[in-house]
């Protein structure tokens, strides 16, 4: 059967989830983009902003052990949507840190933050919500994805979805600085925060359930679904234990691969800039060209590699 007489329906699925790994990335890169900036203002040692880094990281890390299981109880339309109206609140308080950290450290600041600069703790809070939003991104994703296609196109489609990290990566530097400077830093962080509720709206029109989909032919939702046809393997829903998946030889290997790679890739997110201005004095827009050289290359890679 042709793709024409399958239909392309869950392509279009597929762009939905691509722009929304843009989004995340564009809200995820603002904070490193205007690191020179806000340093300058601020007076931020490396240590603080590697503290602000680190509540990112941190928060992330812990909201990805449970972002799943959300993503389940709630379904993927419904999950994704909160994904991303948190991490977009997330990405426009940064422009209010200061008063956010004003009134965490009048109102907690027993807790040790007191200690800590106004601006610091402002941005850390800042970065906290904006990770418990972006760690539902991905699982949302490939829930989709495994939703809408089937295995032999699974690996091509996530490939495609996954290059938005690298697509938001070459566009924020390529606005960021720009923004910044005709508007002010807030307005980075507003305007770019903003973009991932105007992506909700597609999102809530244009996404369903493939079995409830009416845009999408009855030929293409039996090609999604051809895999258990094929193999006769009913959906049972089990339920997998932390400690079973330990025993696989595949988690080790995934696991393996992630600790190599993204040191490096985190490197490229929160420090490359900063990088750029201290060895060869780039600031502004002048680090556009090569941030979307090598994020242009790793967009490649990714689509490729599925």
């Amino acid at each position: 059967m042709t793709a024409q007489a399958i239909g392309k329906y869950r392509w279009t699925i597929c762009a939905l989830l691509f722009f929304a790994t843009t989004v995340n990335y564009l809200d995820r890169q603002v904070l490193s983009l205007l690191k020179p900036v806000l340093e300058d203002k601020f007076g931020w040692t490396n240590s603080q902003y590697a503290d602000i880094a680190s509540a990112f990281q941190f928060t992330y890390a812990i909201a990805m052990l449970f972002a799943g299981r959300i993503i389940d109880k709630m379904g993927t339309k419904k999950g994704y949507t909160w994904a991303i109206i948190i991490w977009s609140i997330g990405a426009i308080i940064h422009a209010l840190a200061i008063p956010i950290g004003e009134g965490l450290i009048s109102g907690i600041g027993w807790i040790g933050i007191a200690a800590l600069p106004v601006s610091v703790v402002g941005f850390m809070f800042s970065r906290a919500i904006l990770a418990i939003g972006e760690a539902g991104n991905f699982p949302a994703a490939i829930k989709a994805t495994a939703e809408y296609f089937p295995k032999k196109e699974r690996s091509f489609a996530t490939g495609i979805f996954n290059s938005g990290a690298n697509v938001g990566a070459i566009l924020a530097p390529l606005s960021v600085p720009w923004i910044e400077k005709h508007w002010g830093w807030q307005a980075a962080f507003l305007i770019i925060g903003a973009v991932g509720f105007l992506w909700m709206f597609f999102w809530l029109a244009y996404y369903e359930k493939p079995e409830k989909q009416k845009r999408m032919s009855a030929a293409e939702l039996d090609y999604i679904n051809s895999d258990a046809k094929d193999t006769a393997i009913a959906d049972t829903n089990e339920k997998v234990s932390w400690f079973k998946l330990l025993g696989y030889k595949q988690t080790w290997a995934f696991t393996f691969g992630k600790f190599m790679t993204d040191g490096v890739w985190w490197f490229f997110l929160f420090w490359l800039p900063a990088y750029l201005k201290d060895q060869y004095g780039m600031t502004g827009t002048e680090i556009m060209l090569p941030l979307a050289v090598l994020y242009s290359l790793t967009m490649f890679g990714s689509i490729g590699g599925g």
